[in-house]
């Protein structure tokens, strides 16, 4: 009997979990490394296995007889990429995820493009920084080149003393303070064979460097400023060798006819601002992301509902210790077109644990019931 395609992943976050929703479907094994048994994706995951990415031996086990190896997150040790390159495919391969692996790399290879990005330079120490601000003017944003997320590895510097602590470890990324007037998501999907389909350019509200709110098509922009974006990420994905689905986060600037955007992240993976597709789009990221690194024909990224918009509201934190005991409460609040998904996380403060999505023809519409649900999951209310 043959067996199906199987596809490893590094990784055992919601994303790995959302991934085997879509691997059910498809008839797909999905075979994960996972961090904990009792992870997110650990709970719902038949063939698995627990270790971390630098962990070759559970490495080696996970690709043995896999047709590919891809992500849900980027932090995967050099040797861990050559080790898995000569026995299987990796989707995306090395040379691709190195651009989201490490932000200066990104930027240099973006601006040698041609790529709009913030004013940005390369700093090692205290007096280059110090230079970088007196011609680009303070405060700056400084980034550590690898390993950060959500808003963890950023800093807004006022003077080099606010990142005094960060020498030492290598190169800065030092950035622009961008005076942006929004931000949207360029979500896209492209296969090894080099079918290349984008989903509508998002919006997108981000706090404290978490996103928070997302708003499918985007709104507040002009739909030049939204076809220049998807350009951008079709681009970046043709020209890096991008595989698998790739987001790419951009500030909008300026107003009227100056309307551009900047190009800010990438992410090789699937994305939180692309989960309204679950339930907006005709195929989800996730679904799209097997399709891609399996390389099979992509699925249409077309809206399901005809002008309509999906809205994703995070869940972020609870009050409960079981968010899922809350779920009568969110529906009553965000009405019978609210889709929750919850991850299966343990609860901490702040710590993304699902999401909220409403589709509907008028966007405002979409936003007031998604948050209204999320404030039930989370145990608050307008009120509060």
């Amino acid at each position: 009997m043959l067996t199906p395609p199987t596809v490893a992943v590094i990784g055992g976050g919601q994303l790995a979990r959302m991934m085997q929703e879509s691997a059910i479907a498809l008839g797909i094994n999905l075979r994960v490394l996972v961090e904990a048994e009792d992870g997110s994706t650990g709970l719902v995951t038949v063939d698995k296995a627990v270790g971390a990415p630098k962990d070759l031996d559970a490495v080696r086990a996970l690709i043995d007889g896999a047709d590919v190896l891809t992500f849900e997150h980027e932090h995967i040790p050099a040797q861990t990429m050559e080790e898995a390159a000569r026995v299987v495919s990796v989707q995306p391969p090395a040379p691709a995820l190195l651009y989201a692996q490490d932000k200066l790399q990104m930027r240099a290879r973006l601006s040698e493009m041609g790529i709009p990005c913030p004013a940005w330079a390369r700093v090692d120490n205290a007096a280059e920084l110090e230079r970088f601000g007196a011609v680009i003017g303070w405060p700056l944003i400084v980034k550590t080149p690898r390993g950060g997320y959500d808003g963890h590895g950023v800093a807004v510097a006022h003077s080099p003393a606010d990142v005094e602590s960060w020498w030492g470890g290598g190169s800065l990324l030092a950035e622009a303070l961008v005076p942006f007037t929004g931000e949207v998501a360029a979500l896209l999907a492209r296969t090894p064979s080099g079918e290349v389909d984008s989903w509508p350019v998002a919006s997108t509200v981000q706090v404290d460097g978490v996103c928070a709110e997302v708003t499918a098509p985007a709104i507040g922009i002009r739909p030049e400023t939204a076809a220049e974006a998807r350009r951008i990420g079709e681009r970046i994905a043709s020209e890096l060798g991008v595989t698998g689905v790739l987001a790419v986060e951009m500030f909008v600037v300026g107003e009227g006819a100056d309307e551009r955007v900047l190009v800010n992240e990438l992410a090789m993976r699937p994305h939180n601002t692309g989960h309204w597709t679950i339930d907006g789009a005709v195929t989800s990221q996730f679904e799209q992301h097997l399709r891609a690194v399996l390389d099979l024909p992509l699925g249409s990224t077309d809206l399901r509902a005809p002008d309509t918009y999906s809205v994703m509201v995070n869940l972020l934190g609870s009050a409960y210790d079981q968010p899922a005991h809350a779920l009568a409460a969110a529906y009553e609040a965000g009405g019978d077109r609210a889709k929750v998904h919850l991850y299966g996380k343990e609860v901490r403060p702040g710590r993304k644990l699902g999401h909220v999505t409403v589709v509907d023809k008028d966007p405002d519409v979409a936003l007031t019931r998604a948050r209204a649900a999320v404030e039930a999951l989370h145990g608050t209310s307008a009120s509060d």
